[in-house]
C-alpha cells in the first residue's frame, strides 16, 4: 500500500509512536489496563477545564456518531423534547438519530454557510416551552464553519435547558472551557484533534445531568448511564473495549501535553489553516464560508471557475503524490475540502497547494 497523509477532519495522520502502541495485545481485565482508562478519563476532564465530582468522562465503543447517539438516546426521555440546531450534515444526522429512536424533536435548519443564530434559538425556546434539551455541532465539517457555542450556550442555560454539544472535530484543537460555557454533554472521538486512531468516542458529562439518564436509554449497548456506572468503579468497560485504540489514545494524550497542550496545538492548526487559505487564494480558489466564521479544522473550497476536471481526477493526482483530500459535502455548490489537523505542518500545506497548482496547470 502506498503511504500518504490525510488532509481530512479525521481519521487523520498520526505519529509513528502512536501507531507503535497498537503492537501490544492487552487484556481488558488487567488492573494496569483499567488504570489507563481511568487516566484517560481524568486527562479529558483536565482538557475540558472541569473536574470531579461536577463533571465526569465516559468512553464509548464506536465512532463519534455512536457517542452522539448514545447521548441523545440516553439523555432525552420519553416525555422530553430536543431542539436540534443544524447548519450541516452532522447536525442533520442528529435529526436522523431522533427519528430512528422515536425522540420528540424540533429541527432548526440554518444555511450551511451561516452560523447557528443564538437569537433564533432563543425565539424557538420561547415559542416551544416543551423543549428540554438543545443540541448542536461546534465545528461543522460539512462546510468548515465554527459555530459560536458560547453565545448559544448562554441562551440555552438562561432558559434552563440541557445543552448538548457535538465537538467531534474541535475538542483538543480548540480550547473549550466546558463548565464556563454551561455545556452538559460534550462529545468527541479518539481519532480527531487529540490525534489518536478510530475506535471509541468520549463524552464529558455534567454528573447531575448524567444521573438523570438512569433508565432512559433506548439502547442497551449505547446506554450512557450504565456505561458510566461500570466504568467509574475501576475503569472497566461494560463490553469488549478497543484495547489497541485505547493504548494509542493514551500515547496521543501524552504527545498533546508534550506539544504544549491545546493552546500549542490550536496555534499549529490555525497557522496551517491560514496558510492553506492564503495559498489557495493565490490560485484563484476561494473558501465557501466567510473568514469570520471559518474554523481552523477543515476548509471547503469552491472549484476554480472554468474547471474541466472531476474531483476524482484531482483527488487521484494528489493522492499519488502523498496526500488525501476530501470531496465536498455541501449540496448547493461544487466544492472540495482540505483538512489541516493531525500530524500536519506548514510544509504539508505548502506541498498540497503546490500539487493543486501543478494539477491545474496540467489541465
Amino acid at each position: 500500500m502506498r503511504n500518504y497523509k490525510l488532509l481530512t477532519p479525521g481519521p487523520l495522520t498520526t505519529t509513528d509512536s502512536v501507531k507503535r502502541e497498537m503492537l501490544f495485545d492487552h487484556c481488558t481485565w488487567d488492573d494496569d489496563y483499567k488504570q489507563i482508562t481511568q487516566e484517560i478519563r481524568a486527562g479529558l476532564l483536565e482538557l475540558a477545564h472541569v473536574q470531579e465530582p461536577e463533571y465526569t468522562a465516559v468512553l464509548m465503543q464506536g465512532s463519534g456518531t455512536f457517542g452522539v447517539e448514545s447521548v441523545l438516546t440516553s439523555a432525552v426521555g420519553a416525555e422530553e423534547t430536543l431542539l436540534i440546531a443544524a447548519n450541516g450534515a452532522y447536525g442533520e444526522r442528529m435529526a436522523d438519530m431522533a427519528e430512528h429512536a422515536g425522540i420528540s424533536y424540533l429541527l432548526y435548519r440554518e444555511d450551511y454557510d451561516k452560523i447557528i443564530s443564538p437569537e433564533r434559538v432563543r425565539q424557538l425556546l420561547e415559542e416551544n416551552p416543551q423543549i428540554t434539551h438543545v443540541s448542536m455541532v461546534h465545528s461543522e465539517t460539512t462546510s468548515g464553519v465554527l459555530n459560536d457555542i458560547a453565545a448559544v450556550g448562554a441562551v440555552v442555560k438562561a432558559a434552563g435547558k440541557v445543552f448538548i454539544v457535538d465537538a467531534m472535530s474541535s475538542f483538543g484543537g480548540v480550547d473549550i472551557p466546558v463548565g464556563e460555557l454551561g455545556i452538559d454533554f460534550i462529545i468527541s472521538s479518539a481519532n480527531k484533534c487529540i490525534q489518536g486512531v478510530p475506535g471509541f468516542s468520549f463524552i464529558i458529562c455534567r454528573t447531575s445531568e448524567l444521573e438523570k439518564c438512569r433508565g432512559k436509554a433506548r439502547s442497551l449497548s449505547l446506554d450512557l448511564y450504565d456505561q458510566w456506572l461500570t466504568m467509574k468503579k475501576d475503569g472497566k468497560w461494560r463490553y469488549t473495549s478497543p484495547t489497541h485504540v485505547v493504548l494509542a489514545f493514551a500515547q496521543a494524550m501524552r504527545e498533546l501535553k508534550e506539544e504544549g497542550g491545546i493552546p500549542a496545538r490550536s496555534r499549529r492548526y490555525q497557522e496551517n489553516n491560514r496558510l492553506l487559505i492564503r495559498r489557495m487564494a493565490e490560485l484563484g480558489i476561494r473558501p465557501y464560508v466567510s473568514e469570520d466564521i471559518q474554523g481552523p479544522i477543515i476548509t471547503t473550497f469552491y472549484y476554480p471557475e472554468g474547471r474541466d476536471f472531476s474531483f476524482q481526477e484531482m483527488y487521484q493526482y494528489i493522492k499519488e503524490r502523498g496526500y488525501a483530500i476530501y470531496p465536498g459535502k455541501v449540496t448547493d455548490a461544487d466544492t472540495f475540502r482540505v483538512g489541516n489537523i493531525g500530524e500536519i505542518y506548514s510544509e504539508d500545506m505548502e506541498k498540497v497547494c503546490g500539487l493543486v497548482k501543478e494539477f491545474l496547470e496540467e489541465r
